[in-house]
């Protein structure tokens, strides 16, 4: 059973603390705060906040290492991102994959590498090339 069912979606905000968990691993409010402030300004006590919260979600675990807490994300990163895939899918594309694929490539921003990868992956999907 996917063990996401039962956890909320991330918020923005929540997904930005847990990417950086995915990224550094475990780590510490401060260290966290740390990074999050080399993307955008933010203090600490929201920092502290949204991992309290995320915390009491079951989003995170939390270790004591004498007065400090480690946090670690409880959700593989691949795991969390094919969820919010899905969501999105449903919510945004009624579920169609192909609706959604359409639109991403439409927007004319797709670089040659990108559609290389995109052929090789289809190629590997159809049985063809690898």
């Amino acid at each position: 059973m996917n063990k996401l069912k039962h956890r909320p979606k991330p918020t923005e905000a929540e997904l930005e603390i847990l990417e950086i968990l995915w990224e550094h691993g475990p780590a510490t409010v401060r260290q966290v705060n740390d990074l999050v402030n080399q993307r955008r300004e933010t203090g600490y006590t929201t920092t502290l906040k949204i991992i309290q919260i995320m915390y009491a979600k079951e989003m995170l675990s939390r270790r004591e290492e004498g007065r400090t807490h480690i946090y670690t994300p409880l959700a593989e990163e691949q795991e969390t991102r094919q969820h919010l895939l899905e969501k999105f899918m449903e919510t945004s594309f009624r579920g169609s994959a192909a609706s959604l694929v359409m639109q991403a490539l439409g927007n004319g921003k797709t670089t040659k590498d990108e559609l290389k990868q995109i052929r090789q992956l289809l190629d590997q999907l159809e049985g063809g090339k690898k």
